[in-house]
C-alpha cells in the first residue's frame, strides 16, 4: 500500500518532499567541504535531484527508489543533463539492496529509513554496511517519532549503525527532525 501512495504521489506530481534542490547538508559536503568525488549512493532518491547534484559535481551517483514513477522522473530528469553519464538509476528496495559493483564513498538518505517498517531497518543498515568502503561518509536526514507519522528515534538510528561512527548529530528544520553524520568504520 506504502508504494502504491508514493507511485500515485509522484505519478501525479504530490510529492511535496521532493523539493528538487539538494539538501543542504549534501551541499555543504560537496561544496564547503570540497569531498573528493567517488562513487555515491541516494536511498530513496525520488526524482533523481541529488545525485544529479553530485554528478554536476563530477561523482559517480547510483539512486534507488521503490517508486517506479519516482525512477521514471529521475531518468527523465537525468536524460537532458550533461551528467548524465555519471548518473544510474534503478527501482529497488532499499531494505534488499541488489548488486552494485564497487563500495560507495558517500551514502545519503534523506527521508527514506523513517518510512521503512521498523523491523525491516536491520536489514536496510546491513546492506548500506556491506555497500560502503571503510572511512565512507553516510548524510542520512530523518524526522523523529512523532503521533500519527512515521518517524524514528536518535536512539534507535545510533543502534542500527553501530558499524559506523557518529562524526555529528544537528536539529534539522522545520518538523522535529535530525541530520546525522556518519563514517563507516
Amino acid at each position: 500500500m506504502r508504494r502504491l501512495v508514493f507511485d500515485l504521489s509522484y505519478r501525479f506530481g504530490a510529492a511535496p518532499w521532493d523539493s528538487g534542490i539538494a539538501p543542504p547538508e549534501l551541499v555543504a559536503f560537496v561544496e564547503t567541504e570540497r569531498a573528493r568525488p567517488g562513487r555515491a549512493i541516494d536511498l530513496g532518491c525520488g526524482t533523481g535531484t541529488s545525485v544529479i547534484y553530485l554528478a554536476r559535481h563530477g561523482w559517480q551517483g547510483v539512486g534507488v527508489d521503490y517508486s517506479r514513477a519516482a525512477i521514471a522522473a529521475a531518468h527523465r530528469r537525468a536524460s537532458g543533463d550533461d551528467a548524465k553519464a555519471r548518473t544510474r538509476f534503478l527501482v529497488a528496495d532499499a531494505t534488499d539492496l541488489p548488486d552494485l559493483g564497487l563500495p560507495f564513498d558517500l551514502a545519503l538518505d534523506v527521508g527514506c529509513l523513517q518510512s521503512i517498517p521498523t523491523g525491516r531497518r536491520p536489514p536496510y543498515a546491513e546492506g548500506l554496511a556491506a555497500r560502503l568502503r571503510p572511512g565512507a561518509t553516510f548524510l542520512l536526514h530523518a524526522f523523529l517519532p512523532a503521533p500519527g507519522r512515521p518517524g524514528i528515534a536518535q536512539r534507535e538510528v545510533e543502534s542500527l549503525f553501530s558499524e559506523f561512527a557518529l562524526v555529528r548529530v544537528e536539529p534539522g528544520l522545520g518538523r522535529p527532525s535530525a541530520r546525522y553524520r556518519f563514517q563507516r568504520r
